[in-house]
C-alpha cells in the first residue's frame, strides 16, 4: 500500500464513522431495501451470455446497463472497461468503485493520490483558517 492510499485511508476511518450499527440505525423502523455485496449465483453458461450482453451493451453505448451486469457477473474485464470509461468523463470516483471492485488496485493508485492531495489541502485550508 503506498503511503496515498494509507492517507486517504487513515482520514476516511478518522473522520467517517462506518460501523454496521450506525450505517443501519436511518433505517430503524422503516422498511427498506439494504443492498449486500454478494453476488447471485449465477451458472457459468449464463453468466458467460451475460456478459456477452454486457459487451454488446457497453459497445453500443449503454454503459450503464453493462454496468449492471458486470456487476452482478463479477466480470472484471468489464468492471475495468466500465472504470475506464467513468475517468475519460471525469468521473473518478465512480471509476475508483470499478476498479476497486474489479479488483485493478494499480488503477486505484492515481485516483487515491488525487484524493490524498485533495484532503491535504482541505487540511492545509482547514488549519490555515484556524490560526
Amino acid at each position: 500500500m503506498t503511503f496515498c492510499t494509507l492517507l486517504f485511508v487513515s482520514f476516511i476511518c478518522k473522520f467517517i464513522d462506518m460501523s454496521e450499527k450506525n450505517v443501519f440505525d436511518r433505517f430503524n423502523g422503516q422498511e427498506a431495501f439494504i443492498k449486500t455485496t454478494r453476488r447471485p449465483h449465477v451458472e457459468s453458461g449464463q453468466k458467460a451470455a451475460l456478459n456477452r450482453k454486457g459487451n454488446v451493451l457497453f459497445n453500443s453505448g449503454d454503459i450503464e446497463g453493462a454496468r449492471r451486469i458486470f456487476l452482478t457477473t463479477g466480470y472484471t474485464d468489464g468492471l475495468v472497461r466500465v472504470g475506464d470509461f467513468y475517468k475519460s468523463q471525469g468521473r473518478d470516483l465512480d471509476a475508483l468503485r470499478m476498479y476497486w471492485i474489479a479488483p485493478d488496485k494499480k488503477k486505484c493508485e492515481p485516483i487515491f493520490e488525487k484524493l490524498s492531495v485533495l484532503i491535504r489541502s482541505l487540511i492545509n485550508k482547514e488549519d490555515q483558517f484556524h490560526e
